[in-house]
Formats: structure tokens, sequence, C-alpha cells
């Protein structure tokens, strides 16, 4: 696959949708599991989802996804704005979920003293499964397809003319005319007959 082709408008957006939607479905999996020892709850066996030890994924995600489809429709400047935002989310995700998967404990610890109806954190025993590190993979997908549009957005079109009304129209002989909306953008009523102003 040549250059041209892994920084077109389709190749940046899949690439980007595929990272987010692998970030949306870790929401609901399991991230750590571990035990706890504690006077309430006794010793006990406890897992976090994606959503409960990594606050923001799914949100970020969804901020992912929505930077990459706006950037497939706006014009230049916006483009290259939406394009830092998914990589801004991209990196943010990959903090995240690598903060999980290095210290699970530190995750895991606050889950287990709203189970035992505290606050705070209590000290646990606890591995970190492979979707923090399935969501690092994922969230350098959203990084590589920034930084592919980022260098792919010059070639890209918006959605295209046939999206917006003209700005002028042909005359009988071929001469270009403007529009009844230029003509009511310059204060002039199109709707006028004769010279004189609708009533």
């Amino acid at each position: 696959m040549n250059a041209s082709r892994l920084t077109s408008k389709l190749a940046v957006v899949l690439l980007a949708l595929v990272g987010a939607g692998v970030l949306l479905a870790s929401g609901g999996r399991v991230w750590v599991n571990g035990t706890v020892n504690d006077a309430v709850l006794g010793a006990s066996r406890l897992s976090g989802t994606g959503s409960e030890v990594a606050t923001g994924v799914v949100a970020l995600a969804l901020v992912g996804a929505a930077a990459a489809l706006a950037s497939a429709t706006s014009g230049a400047v916006v483009r290259r704005v939406t394009l830092v935002v998914l990589a801004l989310a991209g990196i943010a995700e990959g903090i995240v979920a690598a903060r999980v998967g290095l210290a699970p404990e530190d995750s895991l610890g606050p889950i287990a003293a709203k189970a035992a109806g505290r606050t705070g954190s209590l000290e646990t025993h606890a591995i970190a499964t492979a979707w923090p590190w399935v969501c690092v993979v994922a969230s350098l997908l959203l990084v590589l397809a920034a930084v592919l549009g980022w260098l792919g957005a010059s070639r890209w079109r918006g959605l295209g003319a046939r999206y917006e009304a003209p700005s002028t129209s042909a005359g009988a002989r071929g001469q270009r005319v403007a529009t009844d909306w230029d003509r009511l953008d310059a204060g002039d009523d199109p709707t006028a007959r004769d010279g004189s102003a609708s009533t």
C-alpha cells in the first residue's frame, strides 16, 4: 500500500474508528482481578472493568471517534484542529491504560473501599488482564491515524461542491449573475417587482 493510500481520508477515518471501537468495547471488560483482606469484606475477590478503573476511557474514545469524523467533513483549518484533538485523545487513552496495567493495585483499591462502604482506597493484591495493553495498542491507532491524517490532510477534500449552494448562476447569454441569496446578502429583495420593495 503506497503512502497516498495510507494518508487518505478513508484510511485515516477507518483506522481511528477501529481504535475507538476497541476502546469503547473495553469499558465493559474486566481490566483488573485481585483480592482484598478486610474486616468488613473479609477475604474477598474483586474485579474492575475498564470504565471502573480507567475513568474516562469511554468518553475519550467517543472524543476520538468524533474528531476523526469531523476531520473528514471539515475545512482545512478545522481539519487540522480535529486531528490534533484526535492525537491528544489517543495519548490520554494510552496514559490511562498503561497506568492501570503497570499499577493494578492502585486501580482496584478504590473499588474495594467502595465495596466496604468507605472512602479512599484499600490495600489489595491485584493483577491486570490483557485489556489495558490492548487499549494501549488501540490508543496508538488513534495517534497513528492523527499523524497519517496530518500528512495527508492537504490532499483531502471536504464534503464537495455538490453540497454547497452555488454563489452564481448563468444568465441568458452565459454571463455570470448573482443568485437570489447573494442579492439578499447585499440588502436587495429579490421578490420585489418593478423596482418596488415587497410589502
